[in-house]
């Protein structure tokens, strides 16, 4: 009897062709966010082999703020604020407690958070959990973010200014104004919060993400996932050392999680190291995208991307199950997106380039892609 709500929901989303499964991964990755080939990065890998040999812990044995805190979190902090050119930073388990960590704790009451329509799931979360004021602009509209700015100070507003947004949009692959955004925020004396999961080791130099050109800046705080270009596992929060501190004392998501492995922060220090010197991948991936425009976009009559991140927009629901379904049919790792991870209307592949596969790839799913959709 306590089941059945359950069952009808997961029937209902079952004819809808939302019900989410989770399968084994297999064919070539056209999937995930290892975008430059270093989840199984060999340097990395000894970087961690030689930590266990020297008796590095796997567990941390408990939070940070008890005895969870282990050197290697510590090194890692200190090498990341130097690398990203900040005040400080502070190492998270992942993307999703560091969105948490921040908009639950960093904005205050009286305060308002602006946010872009399309800002990703933990960042919602976070932003429910806050005490401060939310709304959402167009997506990438700076007119929309001024207007709701403008129109929160005439109903007598005046708290902080957040403008929250990623730098690159997980599901758009497009990227965000940031010198227009970074105007705004000085105009209104407010801070801006950058989710960089997707920029960080791809764009910038060094791969110091999309944000690298608002260096030094004392109102921006970046969140830069270590799960994704960087192949390794966490999320670090980078600015200014009072904001740092204040995490540190007062989100709890960070107080009360289990700190995360100390040989993830190895591997994040080695992945740091990596990002820095590879240019050479990052021109490599940047072939990739060149071999899309031609063999997957323009035959789509798709815009070229100007990312990693290439969506193809079907729309319905069940032909984009369909579509990606006859894709890992024929050997190809492409997952289909729906609501409500994208807006109603918009379900699409996320073909996703990385170099876990080559340009043969490439042109090989273009055709596949075609036939799967004719």
């Amino acid at each position: 009897m306590t089941a059945e709500p359950y069952a009808k929901q997961l029937a209902a989303l079952e004819s809808r062709g939302r019900l989410r499964r989770l399968i084994p991964r297999s064919g070539r990755d056209f999937a995930s966010n290892d975008y430059l080939g270093l989840a199984g990065d060999p340097i990395i890998a000894q970087a961690v082999a030689d930590a266990i040999g020297r008796g590095v812990p796997v567990g941390s044995g408990g939070s940070r703020l008890l005895r969870g805190n282990a050197p290697e979190h510590e090194g890692l902090e200190t090498k990341a604020a130097d690398f990203f050119r900040t005040q400080a930073a502070l190492f998270v388990a992942n993307g999703y407690v560091g969105n948490l960590a921040l908009f639950s704790t960093l904005p205050q009451r009286g305060d308002l958070i602006v946010a872009d329509e399309l800002i990703h799931a933990s960042a919602h979360d976070g932003i429910r959990m806050s005490k401060a004021q939310a709304v959402f602009a167009r997506h990438n509209m700076v007119q929309s973010f001024a207007d709701l700015i403008l129109a929160w100070r005439k109903e007598g507003g005046t708290g902080r200014i957040w403008i929250a947004v990623e730098t690159l949009y997980s599901m758009d692959g497009d990227m965000a104004p940031l010198a227009d955004l970074a105007r705004l925020a000085a105009t209104h004396g407010g801070m801006l919060l950058l989710d960089e999961a997707h920029g960080t080791g791809v764009f910038g130099p060094g791969g110091r993400g999309l944000s690298a050109g608002l260096d030094g800046l004392h109102n921006v705080i970046t969140l830069h996932t270590c799960g994704k270009a960087m192949g390794a596992e966490g999320a670090l929060i980078c600015g200014p050392r009072i904001h740092i501190d204040y995490l540190i004392n007062r989100a709890r998501a960070f107080i009360f999680s289990t700190a995360p492995s100390p040989l993830m922060a190895v591997a994040a220090s080695a992945a740091l190291d990596r990002i820095e010197q590879a240019s050479d991948l990052r021109d490599r991936l940047k072939t990739l995208r060149q071999d899309a425009a031609e063999a997957i976009c323009a035959p789509l009559g798709l815009p070229s991307p100007r990312s990693q991140i290439v969506p193809v927009i079907l729309g319905d629901d069940i032909r984009t199950m369909a579509v990606a379904a006859a894709l890992q049919q024929a050997g190809f790792d492409v997952r289909g997106i729906r609501p409500p991870t994208v807006p109603a209307g918009t379900s699409r592949l996320r073909i996703s380039l990385t170099l876990n596969v080559g340009r043969a790839d490439v042109a090989a799913l273009g055709h596949a892609l075609r036939k799967a959709m004719a």
